[in-house]
């Protein structure tokens, strides 16, 4: 049985909220190995002046508990 670890993630865009998951991915996989999934628990913005500025993504990242 393997176990799995999650940890929350928070990327930003000034394009999308995709952009902004993907953002949140791209820099998790730098440091953590074996990512097996992610699921986006929620999607903010930052407005200014009636425009969304920024958009985040809060995402959590598994991956598998090795054996040290």
């Amino acid at each position: 049985m393997t176990a799995v670890k999650i940890i929350k993630v928070m990327g930003t865009s000034d394009d999308s909220w995709q952009a902004a998951a993907e953002e949140a991915y791209r820099q998790a996989s730098q440091t953590v190995d074996d990512i097996s999934g992610v699921e986006v628990e929620d999607w903010t913005a930052d407005v200014d002046d009636g425009e969304i500025t920024q958009y985040k993504a809060t995402v959590e990242v598994a991956f598998p508990v090795h054996d040290e």
